[in-house]
């Protein structure tokens, strides 16, 4: 008789069931790093200068706490060249919102390179959202690899470190009698220095404000400093020029020096009025000559232009001779006045003509235009002559329309049968805005146009711009 029995007392049962538990473990722990699955994460990327020593899988910390790692590393190139690593980031939900404020930070785990990567949350009322790129200018401080700090000693640094140990050993070598006596000696004056600073420390001293007097003037002298400095240097070069001359020249020129002054004293109050009135010449002269100093080259190359021309000038006087003697008896002609205010008169009534018409080529161009077509017109031919160049379009079929007689202009029913005409298109001329219709306007499709086209046209045509 055989008994009932479960899934406890089914041998393969039970064997089935403990290997699907060993592959979900192994499953599991294999990727562990990556999160556990089907658990929700919350995604963002990451842009860094440098990903050195990462790999997918490395932790993500917030505060010394893994809450999630990295998915993917890839690279985006910069419109500069430069390369940028992107990072992306599966953290946990928890995290979510990370403000946008945070930083992130790429720091070692451990004295064999292993990295991970550290945010640090901000203040910010705002995050970022799922899916969400975290600037490169989030990734501060720059962070100091390892191998850089040791790449600070290199080998002329060790080199200098040995120097300054050698040479601060040779110093203090074989002077220690030297040494004890400049310690003695410094006791007279550690003595001396104790009513001396009992002074400075009193009230009536007033060390305080003096100090606080010599840090304002050291501020205010400070950004004439390199002034300063170069007068000095200056000054040494002017007393080294001086001192190549001080005798006889300077010496003679301080002996000298009461006779001058005598002389100075009877002559000024003489030459006062002249200096007067000499100031007064040069006050007068001064905008011509400011206007001169930037005039100067090229006066002096009109003068040494113009000087052989001078030289040519009495022969064409000679001959200016008899055209003034005519444009003198032109001038007093009396019928002259009369035509020139006939030509003003018509100057005068073409005027607002001309500036109606004038931005009809200076604006739109349409003169050069017309030329250029009419002659385009005839340019086919052979060589028995040329022909007029044409093409036939068929006119639409409809009430009005321009095959026939029509009581109005064609207004439908057709899309075709429309009249599109402009007798008088804008040209940019006063009064219009400022637009080149002709050529330009577009065609309405299933509107009739009899007059400008609503809006405005751009002010340029083919060759003007």
């Amino acid at each position: 008789m055989r008994g009932r029995g479960g899934i406890a007392g089914n041998p393969v049962l039970i064997g089935a069931a403990t290997v699907l538990v060993l592959i979900v473990a192994v499953f599991l722990s294999y990727n562990a790093n990556q999160g556990l699955p089907f658990v929700p994460t919350y995604a963002l990327k990451a842009k860094l200068p440098s990903a050195a020593n990462l790999v997918r899988g490395n932790d993500v910390r917030i505060g010394g706490t893994r809450v999630g790692s990295i998915d993917s590393i890839t690279v985006e190139r910069q419109k500069d060249g430069t390369n940028l690593a992107v990072l992306g980031l599966e953290l946990e939900r928890s995290v979510a919102p990370l403000p946008k404020d945070s930083t992130v930070l790429i720091r070692s785990r451990s004295a064999l390179g292993l990295k991970y990567v550290e945010l640090t949350r901000g203040t910010s009322r705002e995050g970022f959202d799922d899916g969400d790129t975290i600037p490169v200018s989030s990734a501060t401080p720059a962070p100091v690899e390892f191998d850089e700090f040791v790449n600070m000693f290199d080998e002329e640094t060790r080199d200098a470190a040995q120097t300054n140990l050698r040479g601060l050993g040779d110093a203090f070598a074989g002077r220690g009698a030297s040494i004890n006596q400049a310690i003695g000696a410094l006791r007279p004056l550690l003595r001396d220095i104790v009513p001396v600073a009992r002074n400075l420390s009193g009230q009536e001293a007033n060390l305080p404000r003096f100090i606080r007097a010599l840090s304002n003037a050291a501020r205010i002298v400070a950004p004439a400093a390199e002034t300063q400095a170069q007068l000095f240097v200056n000054l040494d070069r002017t007393f080294a020029g001086l001192r190549d001359v001080a005798r006889p020249f300077v010496q003679d020129s301080i002996s000298e020096g009461p006779e001058t002054l005598d002389a100075a004293i009877e002559g000024f109050p003489v030459q006062r009025p002249f200096l007067a009135n000499t100031e007064g010449l040069f006050r007068e002269l001064r905008p011509g000559v400011r206007a001169l100093r930037g005039a100067a080259p090229e006066l002096a190359d009109a003068l040494e232009v113009g000087t052989p021309t001078l030289r040519r000038l009495p022969a064409l006087n000679e001959r200016l001779a008899a055209l003034l003697t005519e444009l003198e008896r032109f001038s007093t002609d009396p019928l002259v006045p009369r035509g020139i205010r006939r030509l003003t008169d018509t100057v005068r009534t073409l005027n607002p003509t001309l500036q109606f018409l004038a931005p009809t080529q200076t604006t739109c161009n349409y003169v050069a235009l017309w030329f250029r077509n009419i002659s385009s017109l005839l340019s086919e031919g052979d060589a028995n002559g040329t022909w007029q160049r044409f093409i036939i379009v068929a006119t639409p079929s409809g009430p009005n329309s321009e095959s026939g007689p029509s009581s109005g202009p064609a207004d439908g029913p057709t899309v075709e049968n429309h009249l599109h005409t402009n007798p008088y298109p804008n040209t940019a001329a006063p009064g219009q805005p400022r637009e080149c219709e002709a050529a330009n306007e577009p065609f309405l499709k299933g509107k009739t146009v009899t007059s400008n086209v609503p809006g405005t046209q751009r002010a340029a045509t083919e060759g003007k711009r």
